[in-house]
């Protein structure tokens, strides 16, 4: 890193805008939550009970995955076709990468737990790409299963394993906003032969341009604080739009009607302690009113993204069983749509 270069802006521990338009997204915040952060490499052999392996799905984009594969269980039970979580990750659109720890050490818990392939986007991010790139990459990313699911396409782990019919969309953050609007495409789209078994926006990013109550009062946590949430909703928003976009307000005026969509089941889960609790609540609300499918799980005590946090599964039981409770959950409400 050039240190002569000016830094325009930044967001604490997290990113650094030169005056040049390039960013820099090595963590500098507390050292012990560094580890987090860090890349895993991949691993086609078994090991924590999953195969990885990054493998870029549109050679002009340059936009790639990472594809997990469960190893059988002891009941040797997956020796049929697998359901397929589709993973968005979330970093407020600016930071955050499917190869970081924390969604190595959660994902391979979940693949192992639902015995499930998960296909994890490597999405743009702001601010040199603004909304609605991540959108697009999601999408693409479901097209491309898509196209394998019909033959156009081959991987050689997606179509030894997958199973078709049951796609899930899982988000956590603002990648539970991309959930939505994947979801919402796909219904007026030509999707044969997947089917969504169904979407789990995972403390997800819903917001207006008023700020809520929780937002202004509900306490910071290491992986989400107001300044994060101010700094990459300017980063992200397009010129001229506010947090009403229908990307980060899908239940706002911007947006298109709920009740318009056609929409697979949802399960939203809200933490208790979470700063953007309140956006959450109100987009649940909406999709009753719309007479949408929706399902709510609440993490009680909890904040935003807490079970990203090894250090504190490891030293907390109380965040360790709700971890625990989430995969469960997720595995529940796939095992039942």
């Amino acid at each position: 890193m050039d240190t002569n270069k000016k830094v325009v802006d930044e967001v604490t521990g997290y990113l650094r805008v030169f005056e040049d338009g390039t960013v820099d997204r090595t963590w500098t915040g507390p050292p012990e939550l560094g580890f987090l952060m860090e890349s895993v490499p991949p691993h086609e052999n078994f090991k924590d009970g999953v195969a990885i392996r990054d493998q870029t799905i549109d050679p002009k984009s340059g936009l790639a995955v990472r594809i997990y594969i469960p190893e059988k269980d002891q009941n040797g039970q997956n020796k049929g076709k697998l359901p397929v979580i589709l993973h968005f990750h979330g970093g407020g659109y600016c930071i955050s990468q499917p190869d970081m720890y924390m969604y190595y050490h959660y994902y391979t818990w979940l693949v192992r737990s639902a015995q499930a392939i998960c296909v994890s986007v490597y999405l743009r991010r702001a601010p040199e790409h603004k909304l609605p790139a991540p959108s697009e990459d999601a999408y693409a990313a479901f097209l491309w299963l898509r196209a394998i699911s019909r033959g156009e396409l081959s991987d050689q782990w997606i179509t030894g394993y997958a199973d078709f019919s049951r796609i899930y969309l899982v988000g956590d953050s603002t990648g539970g906003n991309l959930v939505h609007q994947v979801a919402a495409r796909a219904g007026s789209d030509d999707i044969e032969p997947l089917r969504i078994g169904g979407g789990v926006a995972i403390h997800p990013g819903f917001m207006r341009s008023e700020p809520s109550k929780s937002l202004l009062e509900s306490p910071d946590n290491p992986l989400l604080t107001r300044e994060m949430v101010n700094k990459f909703m300017s980063f992200a928003l397009p010129v001229g739009s506010t947090r009403d976009h229908p990307i980060t307000s899908p239940m706002g005026p911007e947006a298109p009607p709920l009740a318009n969509l056609t929409l697979p089941p949802m399960l939203i889960v809200v933490a208790e302690l979470d700063l953007l609790r309140d956006g959450e609540l109100e987009y649940i609300e909406e999709m009753k009113k719309a007479g949408k499918e929706v399902e709510v799980m609440m993490n009680h005590g909890m904040g935003h993204s807490f079970y990203f946090n090894k250090t504190a599964i490891d030293m907390d039981p109380e965040t360790a069983s709700q971890a625990q409770k989430l995969i469960e959950e997720i595995t529940s409400f796939m095992n039942r749509h």
